[in-house]
């Protein structure tokens, strides 16, 4: 990650890497088993020893609650060999927004060590596909932080982003590379923080290379708070004062380094902003600009249209693929169009396993199936991803789905699909996470002609009546800015017979026979979603890694959005 590291042999690492990557795999978990053969959870599997076949044949797969009780043991003090020899030195909380409860997943020495490697490597992609850019100017990047809480053993837990930008690494090269001062992404108050940088960010704006957030939801809330905000913000460039209600100590110190009174770039960002349509407003505002870099796969898909909208042609970047337990893959076409994007695995990261899935047959379960090794996947095939790391997590299931798409050298490429668990039903139907995406995407082409485009969208399963029946929630845009606009009922009931007919058959059948009720779309006003974020934050979410649900299963999400609905249409007929 350091600002002064060549590229070119990062870019010759990765060639090797991947390369070899059965033999980095295999000396990988040789170290791991070599440093942990001896703690309390693999001595009773391994007697000592660093066997591979051994490893897999006798080490259990396992889920988060199965190793929770050995968690819970090293956060309440047991410091004796629990999962590492290595000390734990913090906790990462996950997000919790896409597989449920937060997790403490254990981080050592080496995961620090691993991340600043990986972020090396990152960057000498991206200089191979866009040039040093940090030369020409600073990243705009969006970072939020969530106060840190403490284990009864006094180590402290926190997101893996706080994690990040709180590592020395980082620390010592933001002033050189990003506009965001520390005293921003440190602010608890999201709205300061936000405020705070956009308004640095609009000051700058002529320094501005790169645009970006950890994830694609989270910068199209930034251009959220810029329509409420932007008319307070030209004011205070106006008279170089800062508004009354940033009361945050740090925020207000670091607008004081570049506050001044600028009418001429006041109006210039009023001239912008001051318009019917908001298309392109981030490179109008942002003019040397070269790409917007944000996580836009997965379920972040269904943000890819409306950043487009404000993009005004800057490329979307998707560049790495992570998760709390690891860091895995690295996009090393960064300019492929979202919908396409694959990451080639690092072998170096961690020691990968790969669960075969059935997407045929989802409900069937693979507990006849054995892992396979990273060199061993086979395009086209469908994998749920496990981790052993050198923390301290063995043969971990993340609850990814992964699909092999191809390869560089002798390494995998995998295009993330959907999470393992999040499943929509109400009864014997099984609608995935990639199901959903594809009824979605496939229903809001028949917007365009009302002048629409989906912002954002969630399911929830309605029991309450029977039979129950699929509820999406989903916030429009009129793409000229005109809130008059009205949505025709008759296309919206075409919305929700499109979804139908796209869903599975096991779905179409259970409508058939009245098994389940006519979908149903509820859409909610503007800022529905940003209020769904607000709540998952204030439930302990960082914002930097918040991920809008596919599915809610929480009353007080499902009570949040359901309380913000403005009409309600349903399918008019059972799909084929």
């Amino acid at each position: 990650m350091a600002a002064t590291f060549d590229f070119e042999d990062g870019l010759k690492m990765i060639e090797e890497l991947t390369t070899n990557s059965e033999q980095t795999q295999e000396q990988v978990l040789g170290q791991i088993l070599k440093t942990n053969a001896g703690t309390q959870y693999l001595s009773p599997y391994l007697n000592g020893k660093t066997d591979k076949e051994l490893f897999k044949t006798n080490v259990p797969i396992v889920t988060y609650e199965d190793i929770k009780p050995y968690i819970n043991r090293i956060a309440n003090g047991n410091t004796s060999n629990i999962l590492s020899t290595e000390s734990v030195t913090e906790f990462h909380r996950s997000s919790g927004t896409s597989g449920g409860q937060p997790k403490l997943i254990p981080a050592t020495a080496d995961v620090s060590n691993l991340r600043t490697l990986f972020f090396t490597l990152l960057t000498s992609v991206a200089k191979k596909h866009f040039g040093n850019i940090d030369q020409e100017g600073k990243r705009l990047e969006f970072m939020f932080t969530k106060p840190d809480t403490e284990t009864p053993s006094g180590l402290k837990a926190r997101s893996s982003s706080t994690s990040f930008y709180k590592d020395d690494a980082f620390t010592n090269i933001i002033s050189k590379l990003y506009i965001s001062p520390l005293e921003a992404i440190f602010c608890s108050d999201t709205n300061q923080s936000m405020y705070c940088q956009l308004l640095i960010g609009l000051i700058r704006r002529d320094e501005v290379v790169t645009l970006g957030s950890v994830f694609a939801s989270v910068v199209l809330r930034a251009i959220k708070f810029l329509e409420d905000y932007w008319k307070e913000f030209c004011s205070n460039i106006r008279s170089g004062q800062i508004s009354d209600w940033i009361t945050d100590s740090g925020c207000r110190n670091a607008l004081s380094l570049v506050m001044k009174p600028d009418p001429q770039l006041a109006d210039s960002i009023q001239n912008i902003c001051n318009c019917k349509s908001w298309e392109g407003i981030i490179k109008k505002l942002w003019p040397k600009a070269k790409l917007i870099s944000a996580i836009s796969t997965g379920v972040m898909l269904q943000y890819v249209e409306t950043l487009k909208f404000y993009g005004g042609g800057l490329p979307l970047v998707s560049g790495f693929y992570a998760c709390s337990e690891a860091f895995c893959g690295i996009n090393l076409e960064p300019l492929t169009e979202p919908s396409h994007v694959s990451f080639t695995f690092v072998p170096n990261m961690a020691y990968f396993e790969f669960l075969p899935i059935n997407k045929d047959n989802p409900t069937m379960s693979p507990v006849d199936t054995e892992p396979v090794d990273l060199v061993h996947v086979k395009l086209d095939h469908y994998y749920e991803l496990l981790v052993t790391s050198y923390a301290g997590l063995y043969r971990y299931k993340v609850g990814d789905v992964l699909k092999v798409t191809g390869f560089h050298n002798s390494t995998p490429q995998f295009k993330f699909v959907e999470r393992q668990n999040v499943i929509l039903s109400v009864d014997t139907d099984k609608t995935s996470e990639e199901d959903l995406l594809k009824a979605v995407t496939d229903a809001k082409i028949l917007l365009d002609p009302l002048g629409f485009m989906l912002k954002g969208y969630t399911s929830y399963a309605d029991t309450s009546l029977i039979p129950g029946h699929y509820v999406f929630f989903w916030e429009l845009k009129e793409k000229e800015g005109n809130d008059g606009q009205v949505l025709d009922p008759k296309i919206m009931g075409d919305c929700c017979y499109r979804m139908e007919e796209s869903l599975g058959y096991i779905y179409r059948s259970n409508r058939k026979q009245n098994a389940i009720a006519a979908l149903e779309i509820r859409v909610v006003k503007q800022g529905s979603f940003d209020a769904l974020m607000d709540y998952y934050v204030s439930r302990g979410a960082s914002m930097t890694q918040y991920k809008s649900p596919s599915c809610i299963i929480s009353q007080e999400a499902f009570n949040i959005l359901d309380s913000k609905v403005m009409a309600k249409f349903f399918s008019p007929k059972i799909p084929m």
